[in-house]
């Protein structure tokens, strides 16, 4: 398998694609790209991309056939959600015969590729637990029971925590203003479940240029001797104003999040919502299934006996990778009784 088939006709995704791959094949037809495909003697794309202008009901019929043939479907297969309506956006996720909607041209070339290699890890292990056909235990609910479950919990909980919250909300804002200048939130983009990539919401506990002066304090980072020199942390980070430190402490620095729970884009109980140069070195065939479950607010690393900064970053990422497999609705109401009674024990203190 090498490069990629387009089915359309812009120039700047071709491109792009081009850049990434090097090589592949293109098609203005759906007809002439499912018959070229399907010849035997036609060299594998990794990926498939396929432009929404040709209406939901022939790419929908399209995606079917691709489904069944053993060898195509194993392709990711990605629509070009530009100029694509509501109602065809909805009809898309809710057949999911596709394995993606994204605007091409909104993702550089690098996250496109990440995301790429994500779907290719992604599609690879469904189908191996579609084969495996593992029967569930007792006290596991159904998936689909669970999944209910668990948004209603997410969409019921955060909103009524907002709620309640707002008067908190409103204290800590101008706390954060009165020290420095600039938002009152920090916004960083995230990966999620899917590699999904979304902006998370945290109260600004650093000054406003902390991002800019990252370098200058590169060489105190824990990480920069080891493989995983591409994480960065500080201890006593100088970069932490006095009242993000006691955000920090008391954890009120996370309550934005409900914001992101409410959206969808997180759930009360998940993995560790990734940074995307943490996240984008995560693709290898072990490591992405951590990508399976949803981003979460609180989660395994939360509610270990030791401290979460005496993990190792190995150890939180064997955690997330535990969680993705064997997460269930008993577990996620354990590990929020856990998160609960830790916060009270830290607000006590």
């Amino acid at each position: 398998m090498t490069g990629f088939y387009y089915v359309g006709t812009k120039r700047a995704n071709i491109s792009k694609l081009v850049n990434i791959y090097k090589r592949g094949y293109a098609s203005s037809d759906l007809n002439d790209a499912m018959a070229e495909l399907m010849r035997k003697d036609h060299v594998m794309p990794e990926v498939i991309c396929c432009e929404s202008g040709y209406g939901f009901a022939a790419i929908n019929q399209w995606a079917e056939l691709l489904s069944r043939y053993d060898r195509l479907s194993k392709i990711p297969l990605i629509i070009d959600a530009d100029k694509m309506t509501i109602v065809e956006n909805y009809h898309f996720i809710q057949n999911k015969t596709i394995d993606d909607i994204l605007n091409l041209e909104e993702w550089d070339e690098n996250n496109l590729n990440t995301k790429i290699r994500f779907l290719q890890k992604f599609k690879s292990r469904t189908r191996e637990l579609e084969k495996q056909n593992k029967e569930e235990i007792i006290t596991q609910i159904p998936g689909s029971m669970h999944r209910l479950l668990k948004r209603s919990l997410d969409i019921l909980i955060s909103f009524t925590a907002l709620v309640f919250l707002a008067p908190v909300f409103l204290l800590i804002a101008l706390a954060i203003r009165l020290e420095s200048k600039g938002n009152i939130f920090y916004v960083s983009k995230r990966a999620g479940m899917g590699y999904r990539i979304f902006n998370f919401y945290k109260f600004r506990t650093m000054f406003p240029d902390a991002d800019q002066r990252r370098l200058q304090y590169a060489h105190l980072n824990q990480y920069q001797d080891s493989e995983l020199a591409l994480f960065f942390k500080v201890e006593n980070d100088p970069r932490i104003t006095r009242v993000g430190k006691f955000l920090r402490n008391t954890s009120l620095d996370e309550l934005p999040q409900l914001f992101n729970v409410l959206l969808g884009d997180m759930s009360l109980v998940g993995n560790r919502p990734l940074p995307l140069y943490e996240a984008e070195n995560l693709t290898t065939d072990k490591l992405a299934k951590r990508f399976l479950a949803p981003a979460g607010m609180t989660g395994l690393w939360q509610v270990q006996k030791r401290g979460r900064s005496e993990m190792s970053e190995d150890e939180r990422i064997g955690l997330d990778l535990n969680y993705a497999d064997k997460s269930n609705f008993l577990m996620d109401m354990w590990i929020m009784a856990h998160t609960a009674q830790a916060l009270i024990q830290k607000t006590n203190t």
